[in-house]
């Protein structure tokens, strides 16, 4: 996840960014962005050709999708933009924020993968899901892919990590949702860091509030962004959405 909404960015997206490729690799996330590919084909009435990402992050879909695409690559922390720039070379990479970049231009299709998660508010969601519309041609196709929906939120922990290039992360990761009545929930990260056969480092990032609204809510606002909305789940029955641009 990699655009802010009010909070500040995690220190992964900026004073560790250096690390991000050691704890999520480009190889893990291939299923995901042939997923994402497939299900753009399916609803865009257009062939296409061109896409734009927000909130690119390291790169790690792009790293597979620009076998399919030209890409554009837009992230609101520069530390994350130069990360996916080594990855991602012949891609165009863009600093900016998914609620108000304006590029002038329009693409055949509009990706946002779980940096969407960042948008904690209603109105910041409904800013980036403008912000995907008017860069959308006409035909073309949006996917939007939150970690979670309110419906099927449950608080859990998750822990992983990777030894890359004389660097070792492992981490772990907690989500809960402190006040059911509201659309946020959060999410604290750790990270246990060594570089060679040094000591390890303790890491904690702040816990963040991150968006979690109902499917209602996400067809609502689709659809007043300029959308036609609909619904899939991937592998991981995770709710995926999708705009047609009429």
């Amino acid at each position: 996840m990699n655009d802010t909404s009010q909070q500040s960015q995690p220190r992964l997206y900026t004073d560790l960014a250096s690390w991000w490729h050691v704890l999520s690799t480009p190889d893990g996330y291939k299923k995901e962005a042939e997923f994402t590919r497939q299900q753009l084909e399916l609803v865009a009435r257009i062939p296409l050709k061109t896409m734009l990402e927000l909130g690119s992050g390291g790169g790690n879909n792009a790293f597979h999708l620009k076998a399919h695409y030209q890409l554009t690559l837009t992230d609101i922390a520069p530390g994350m933009v130069e990360v996916s720039r080594e990855l991602n070379p012949e891609c165009e990479h863009l600093v900016g924020d998914m609620r108000a970049l304006r590029l002038d231009r329009e693409f055949d299709a509009v990706f946002i993968h779980d940096a969407i998660g960042f948008m904690a508010s209603e109105t910041d969601l409904f800013k980036a899901l403008q912000t995907a519309a008017i860069h959308c041609r006409k035909g073309g196709a949006a996917i939007f892919e939150p970690d979670f929906v309110k419906e099927t939120f449950k608080p859990e922990t998750g822990h992983g990590g990777h030894d890359v290039g004389g660097r070792s992360l492992r981490y772990l990761e907690w989500f809960w949702d402190p006040d059911e009545t509201d659309d946020t929930y959060m999410s604290q990260m750790v990270y246990l860091l060594r570089e060679g056969d040094g000591p390890v480092r303790t890491v904690s990032d702040e816990a963040s509030p991150l968006g979690l609204f109902s499917r209602t809510t996400w067809f609502r606002l689709i659809r007043e962004a300029g959308f036609q909305p609909f619904r899939v789940t991937d592998s991981y029955d995770r709710d995926i959405f999708l705009g047609l641009k009429d």
